[in-house]
């Protein structure tokens, strides 16, 4: 039995040999290669219903803008995402009489140029900026946040809604879904510009009118039918005087 082992030992120790050099030679796993670029309109798409949202990025450039900005910017982004249900809730012509650059404007409010977190959001100090802060001469286009606890709120004069879940919370971008669209008051508040009013046209002088007119040249007539009239009467009495005084020659 003993002579057995002896002769299977040298096997047993081949066989050691072998398989840990076969485990030794099996290639390491590779390693997970570097995330892509960040893309708004796919993260807007895999939540699935941004349909609205997501044309007006496209029509407006703004999606390409946040994508070169946020993968190159030290500061991040935030964007609020209204739902396509936020944007059927609106009034109807809302949307469709926004000029081009006010459709750029509507959009870019719902853009912060800085990464926020929902505790930053309760404790950032109000207004924050958004992208569209600065298009407008003196005009704020600011977001107002208020909370406590989870919930976090978002004002901007006109609307109010709360910020619901996060679709994307990580660094450089945070993407916040709102319930509603978000109305700058400077385009739809009392804040809004309004085009200046024409001047009518003059008006007449209240001192005189036509008929005042009318009266005064009447009333200037009368003077000189009355001086007319006196003018003859004096005549008359001349010529009648010089009858008087021929005649009374002739009878002498």
């Amino acid at each position: 039995m003993a002579t057995i082992h002896l002769t299977l030992a040298p096997f047993l120790l081949l066989a050691a040999i072998f398989f840990s050099t076969e485990v030794t030679a099996q290639p390491a796993a590779p390693a997970p290669g570097p995330a892509g670029p960040i893309n708004i309109t796919a993260i807007l798409e895999k939540g699935g219903q941004f349909v609205t949202f997501i044309r007006f990025l496209n029509t407006t450039q703004i999606g390409n803008q946040i994508n070169i900005q946020v993968n190159s910017s030290s500061e991040g982004m935030t964007v609020f995402a209204p739902t396509d249900n936020a944007f059927q809730n609106l009034k109807p012509g809302t949307l469709n009489k926004l000029s081009p650059d006010d459709q750029v404007k509507l959009i870019l409010y719902h853009v912060s140029p800085k990464f926020y977190t929902m505790d930053d959001l309760l404790s950032v100090s109000n207004p924050v900026r958004t992208q569209a802060t600065g298009r407008d001469v003196g005009a704020v286009y600011g977001l107002n946040f208020t909370g406590q606890g989870n919930q976090v709120n978002v004002s901007t004069g006109v609307v109010e809604t709360r910020v619901s879940n996060a679709l994307r919370k990580e660094r450089p971008l945070a993407v916040y879904v709102v319930d509603m669209v978000l109305l700058p008051e400077e385009m739809f508040g009392e804040r809004r510009k309004i085009s200046p009013v024409a001047p009518g046209p003059k008006s007449k002088s209240p001192a005189v009118s036509d008929d005042d007119s009318d009266d005064s040249s009447k009333k200037a007539a009368v003077p000189s039918e009355k001086s007319g009239s006196g003018e003859m009467k004096a005549g008359l009495g001349f010529g009648l005087g010089l009858v008087l005084l021929c005649l009374k020659f002739i009878n002498v």
